[in-house]
């Protein structure tokens, strides 16, 4: 992405921020601004969306109770374990504003990658008298049984960062999340840039049973059809966003698909475990083949910044400001979006080094 296109794009988000209705705040830092100050200007990234779509939902039509969040019990149940610099930066980032928020107590629980502990956790918070929920569903089906319990509680359920398959305003109040396609999009942009539009590339893909895996895979597979038809994608594999998953399946691929020039990883960690792969297998990566993921964590940052990756897509997982920032405009008696999209930025080799202290 070359700066002048960075620029236009950052300046789009902030025009679209400032017309959004959730937007709290003016986009007052560059991509590349002090990066001593990096995480706090991506926290504060997570604020403001690019763009507000669906139906409205008022407390009222919600049919919930008035209340104070610094009278509330709010909960927020984790879905994967936090070994993933994402998940890490998510609970923190909710744990952070839940404090600057003022809130009575805040309830943490942690699905360890099993639907129905996710299942059962909402429903404890519940039983221990949560308020509100904050919930990242680990898939977008299956979470209806703790959803219709917090229903019938007329507690609100927010949801963040994957999708859910269910009837917003009647079994949660919103989706603050990405934009899921247009990430897979931007990431075969960079591919097509990276790879002159030709060769062979292989798909990491996320787990299966989420919006998030399905909209990244349509985004890159359709744009690599409309730009880049000479560009073969000749492997879909499952890493199950884990790197030593993705090790594995690269390891694989290295043997089964051997002229793979390049890898797109639909979360940093597979990208990192595919760098792993190709260098033992006496490939250099970045260069014999391109890799370009999603997710924006430090160490595939500064992989990037190393010549080892060619470009991150960020998605943002700090929520804690946009969600608390939701909670009490729907308290106020505003109307909430059905979908709140943030902005996310983008890594490249030239702003890899600089953009560091953004990463998570």
């Amino acid at each position: 992405m070359t700066t002048q296109r960075r620029t236009r794009t950052l300046a789009v988000a902030c025009l679209l921020a400032a017309t959004a209705t959730l937007a709290a705040s003016g986009c007052s830092k560059s991509e590349t601004a002090d990066t001593s100050k990096g995480d706090a200007a991506a926290g504060a990234q997570a604020t403001q969306p690019a763009d507000t779509s669906g139906k409205g939902c008022t407390l009222e039509a919600y049919g919930a109770p008035e209340l104070d969040l610094k009278d509330a019990v709010v909960g927020f149940s984790q879905s994967e374990k936090e070994a993933n610099p994402f998940r890490i930066a998510e609970t923190q980032s909710i744990k952070d504003e839940a404090a600057k928020a003022g809130v009575k107590k805040l309830l943490t629980t942690n699905a360890q990658s099993q639907l129905p502990k996710q299942i059962s956790d909402i429903q404890d918070m519940l039983a221990q008298g949560a308020d509100f929920l904050i919930v990242a569903p680990l898939n977008s089906d299956g979470l209806e049984p703790a959803f219709k319990a917090a229903a019938a509680k007329k507690v609100p359920v927010l949801t963040v960062d994957r999708k859910v398959n269910a009837e917003a305003c009647k079994d949660y109040l919103s989706f603050l999340g990405s934009d899921f396609v247009e990430q897979g999009k931007r990431a075969a942009d960079a591919m097509i840039e990276a790879t002159g539009g030709k060769g062979q590339v292989a798909i990491l893909l996320g787990a299966s049973g989420n919006n998030v895996t399905t909209d990244r895979t349509k985004g890159f597979v359709d744009r690599v059809k409309e730009k880049a038809p000479d560009l073969k994608i000749v492997a879909q594999q499952t890493g199950e966003f884990a790197r030593d998953k993705g090790q594995q399946v690269m390891e694989q691929l290295i043997q089964s698909k051997p002229g793979i020039t390049g890898v797109y990883a639909e979360n940093d960690e597979m990208g990192l475990g595919a760098i792993t792969a190709l260098k033992a297998n006496g490939k250099k990566p970045g260069d014999d083949v391109k890799i370009v993921s999603v997710d924006g964590t430090r160490n595939a940052v500064q992989a990037l910044a190393k010549g080892e990756m060619n470009a991150v897509i960020e998605s943002n997982p700090r929520f804690g400001p946009l969600a608390f920032a939701t909670a009490k405009k729907f308290y106020a008696g505003e109307s909430i979006p059905e979908n709140v999209l943030i902005t996310d930025r983008e890594y490249d080799q030239d702003n890899a080094g600089k953009s560091l202290g953004g990463a998570y």
